[in-house]
Parts: structure tokens; C-alpha cells; sequence
């Protein structure tokens, strides 16, 4: 047997297996170093992260839109829906209208058989001729007993004939008279009895009061309508079904928001992928109580010329009862943010700013729309001036002095008289409110006096707003730590809040703190 042909040995196969064995460890070993060297450069890279952003966490205040809505939901309807039923009783003979027809007022849409008031009409002309006939007599009869009377009436001047044939005549006259004046009166009767017959034959046909489309059809020919307790329901008709309208039931605690001409957009299931818009049209105050649940009916009007949207459809609607653009905005967050450990300067602390937060602020803004003048302008930054002067005076005082003034620095920089004049709860709130007002009156008397009656009106309201308006502090991170600024709180849209003071744009505010590693 040659080398070639001669079979392998059972020692020469053991060293090719020993390499594929030890191969797969290797593999496993560099995938496990590499893992390892994955995990050390990302726990670098997050440590490095977590001391570059500090121990804080925070956004920007943007500057956007803030929109409130309120959601409810309501059934859509036509703006207009009569019901026709029928005045007299009978068999239906023709139903001249089916479901969806569009009608037109006075167009004939049933009829009822009207051969049992056509006869009574015939009745009552027989009833007429016979008592024109009875009149013709009466007449007849009057004029003999008339001359009779005139004739006896004569004779008896020339005492040719009795007085009691005198008397006799005159009686036959007056009667006759009577006689001629019942056949009249029975005509007349008889007539209106036509009369009424003649209407109810009339009612027979049944007409459209109204241009629209048929919703509802409850008969069919041949039945029977019994109009004798109360008018039978024969159609439903939905007068231009181009213009709709939608009754939300909104609860309670919304209400108050809700005034006719707000915006409201809508959905209904039948059209998923389309939004619709309406408008408050209608506020109605006939309260709901459904399982202790008070709701009001709040009317929308729709536009539906493009005929899509059908009575009865169930919607899904938000009101839109406010609407806020081009206006500073924190996260919600922000304004529930609240130092551990004593952390942040206190209110009315330097920002790096000029100027200070609160109602002050608020007044200096409003005065920009008013357009003053020289004049008008010195007057106020002199107004304030001496304001400003007045509150940073008293900030410098000891603690227990801004506690027994009525109009402390929390009065001008926005601190607890701010807030509780911004709350509006409880007398002690109101009492401060009220001082503050004083105040601000003497303090901008002299600034009021030089404005016209358009700019004192813009003045007052702008007066009375900033001191009802509701604060709250915010943390704003400055060099590296917080500082508490008061601001103005406005509308919300439940995850941001308007917010106006001593705050711009790409500011950055402190929403929470970090954990310790």
C-alpha cells in the first residue's frame, strides 16, 4: 500500500483541534475589553456631564404662545328643527317626501283623505241655501206686516179702526222684523261652520313650513292619524343644515371662563384626521345636575356649508378661552421649584439687573402703549424715582420694622405682600391690596394729573391689574447659583405659565436639583 492510500493515523488529528478550541476564547476576551473600555469612557463622559451642568436642573424661558382650553363634549344639531303634525284626523292617502328630500316651504309633502270634510263643506252650502230661502220669507213677511201696521196706523189717527188692530199690527211687525234678523244671524252661522270645514279641508294637505331637509319620516300611507289629544309627529324637518350648531355640557368650575365669541375647535369620530372650528354663540344659564355634577349648556355655532357634518354626531371640542402670543414662558416646573436648605437669595436680591420685580415693574411696562410726552414722562420717572427710593430705604431697616409697615419692600419688590395682594384670599389680602392702592394713588398723583382721559383710563386699569395680578418666585442661575426673582403670573396651558418681570428671554431658570452621586 503506497503513503497516498494509506489511512490516517489516530495521533495525527489532536493539534488542529487544540487551535479551533482556544480561537472562540480569545474572540470572547477582546469583545470583554473592549465592553470594559466602552463602559469606563461613558462613565468619564457622564461624570464629566453631571459636573459641567451642575447640580440643578434647568430650562430656558422662552418666548412664545400660551393657549388655555377647555375641553367638553356635545352633540351636534341643527341650527333649526321644526316638527310638522297634523291639526285633523284621518288616513294618510299619499306621503309625497322620504328621509334626506330637500323641501321648500309650502311645498306639499302628504295628504289626508279629505272626502269626510268635503262633504261636510257640501252640508254646510245646503245649510246656507236653506237659510238664504228662510231669510226671503222673513223679508217677504216683514214688508206685509210693515205696511199692515203703517196702514192701521193711519186709520186709527182717524179713529176708523180699534186701537188694539193698532196695536196688533205693530206687533206683527216687530215680530217679523225679529224673524227677518234670525234668518240672517242663521246664515252667518251657517256660513262660518262652512268656513270651518273649508280649513280643516285645507289641512288635509300637509305642507313644509319651512326650506330644509327631512330628518324624520313616522307615517306611511294608509295609516291612520288621530289628531284628538294632541297633534301627531309627522316629519322632522332640519331647516339649512349649511349652518349647525353644537350644545356642550362644560362643568362648573369652567364656566366662569366662557364668554360668546370665543374660539372652538372641534372633532367628531366619524371624520378622525379632521379638525372643524366653531364659536361660542351662546351661554345659557339653565344648569344640569347629573349625579351631583353641575353643567351648563354652551352653544356653539358651526359652519358646515360643505354639508360633511350630520346631525347627531358626538364631539369632542375644546374652547379656546384665552389666547396669549409674543409673551415670556417658564416651564411649570419652575414655578414649583423651591430651594432645599436655605439656597437662593432672597427676593429682591441683585440679579445684575437694574431695576427690581413687582408691581413697580408691571407699571413701567404699562406706561410704553401710552405714548407720553416730555412732561408726562419726567413726572413719572420722578414718580418712581422717589418710590424706589422710598422701598430701598426700608429694605435697609431692621426686620422688625418691615413687619409693622403697612407698605414694606415687599410692597415694590414683589416679596409676601405681593404675593398675598396677588392671591386675593382672605380679608388680610384684601386689606393690603387696598392700602397698596392708596398708596400707589398718592405716590403717581401728580403723574396721573398730566395725562388726558384716554392715557388716565389706560393708567387705572393698568394700576388695578398689577396690584390683583398673582406672583410667585422663580430661580433664575446666575454665575453659577440661584437667585429668586418674583414675577407676574399670567395664563397657563398646564405645562407652561406666562410669566413678566425681571426676567428675558434665553434666561435660565431652576426646575429641580440633581441627586448626589
Amino acid at each position: 500500500m503506497s503513503p497516498a492510500s494509506r489511512p490516517p493515523t489516530s495521533g495525527s488529528r489532536p493539534r488542529p483541534r487544540a487551535r479551533a478550541q482556544g480561537r472562540p476564547l480569545k474572540i470572547v476576551a477582546a469583545l470583554a475589553l473592549l465592553a470594559g473600555v466602552a463602559a469606563g469612557v461613558w462613565w468619564w463622559q457622564h461624570q464629566r456631564a453631571t459636573q459641567d451642568e451642575g447640580p440643578w436642573r434647568t430650562v430656558a424661558v422662552e418666548r412664545g404662545s400660551i393657549r388655555v382650553a377647555i375641553s367638553a363634549t356635545g352633540t351636534l344639531s341643527a341650527t333649526s328643527t321644526v316638527i310638522v303634525g297634523s291639526q285633523i284626523s284621518g288616513q294618510v292617502t299619499d306621503v309625497l317626501v322620504d328621509f334626506n328630500d330637500t323641501v321648500e316651504a309650502g311645498q306639499l309633502i302628504a295628504r289626508i283623505d279629505p272626502s269626510t270634510y268635503q262633504a261636510q263643506i257640501d252640508q254646510g252650502n245646503a245649510q246656507i241655501a236653506s237659510a238664504r230661502a228662510s231669510l226671503a220669507q222673513a223679508e217677504a213677511s216683514l214688508i206685509n206686516a210693515e205696511a199692515t201696521f203703517r196702514r192701521n196706523e193711519e186709520l186709527g189717527e182717524r179713529q176708523l179702526v180699534a186701537r188694539a188692530d193698532i196695536d196688533l199690527a205693530r206687533a206683527n211687525y216687530d215680530q217679523a222684523r225679529a224673524q227677518r234678523d234670525a234668518a240672517r244671524a242663521q246664515i252667518a252661522q251657517q256660513t262660518a261652520s262652512t268656513r270651518t270645514s273649508e280649513v280643516n279641508l285645507e289641512r288635509t294637505e300637509i305642507r313644509s313650513p319651512v326650506d330644509g331637509v327631512v330628518l324624520v319620516r313616522n307615517i306611511e300611507p294608509g295609516a291612520t292619524v288621530a289628531a284628538s289629544l294632541q297633534a301627531p309627529e309627522l316629519f322632522t324637518i332640519a331647516e339649512d343644515l349649511a349652518k349647525m350648531q353644537i350644545e356642550l355640557e362644560v362643568d362648573e368650575a369652567d364656566i366662569g371662563q366662557v364668554q360668546p365669541g370665543q374660539g372652538v375647535s372641534f372633532s367628531v369620530d366619524a371624520f378622525p384626521d379632521r379638525q372643524f372650528r366653531g364659536e361660542v354663540a351662546q351661554v345659557r344659564l339653565s344648569a344640569t345636575n347629573t349625579n351631583n355634577v353641575i353643567t351648563y349648556p354652551v352653544v356653539v355655532s358651526v359652519d358646515n356649508s360643505e354639508r360633511i357634518l350630520l346631525p347627531g354626531l358626538t364631539v369632542n371640542a375644546e374652547i379656546e378661552v384665552s389666547r396669549r402670543d409674543d409673551v415670556l414662558k417658564v416651564s411649570n416646573a419652575a414655578l414649583r421649584y423651591t430651594p432645599s436648605g436655605g439656597q437662593g437669595a432672597p427676593a429682591g436680591a441683585p440679579t445684575g439687573r437694574a431695576g427690581g420685580s413687582g408691581a413697580l415693574d408691571d407699571l413701567v411696562r404699562a406706561t410704553g402703549p401710552m405714548t407720553l410726552d416730555a412732561g408726562q414722562q419726567a413726572a413719572f420717572d420722578a414718580a418712581i424715582a422717589s418710590v424706589r427710593e422710598r422701598a430701598a430705604s426700608r429694605q435697609a431697616a431692621p426686620q422688625a420694622r418691615q413687619g409693622q409697615s403697612g407698605a414694606g419692600p415687599g410692597m415694590f419688590g414683589g416679596g409676601a405682600g405681593a404675593r398675598a395682594a396677588g392671591g386675593g384670599g382672605g380679608e388680610m389680602a384684601a386689606q393690603l391690596r387696598q392700602r397698596m392702592l392708596q398708596r400707589f394713588q398718592q405716590d403717581f398723583a401728580e403723574f396721573r394729573a398730566t395725562l388726558d382721559d384716554d392715557q388716565r383710563a389706560q393708567w387705572d386699569r393698568a394700576l388695578q391689574a398689577s396690584l390683583g395680578a398673582r406672583r410667585a418666585p422663580l430661580y433664575t442661575l446666575v454665575d453659577g447659583q440661584p437667585r429668586q426673582v418674583m414675577v407676574r403670573v399670567g395664563a397657563s396651558d398646564g405645562s407652561a405659565t406666562e410669566v413678566a418681570g425681571d426676567l428675558q428671554e434665553g434666561d435660565t431658570v431652576i426646575t429641580g436639583e440633581r441627586a448626589s452621586p
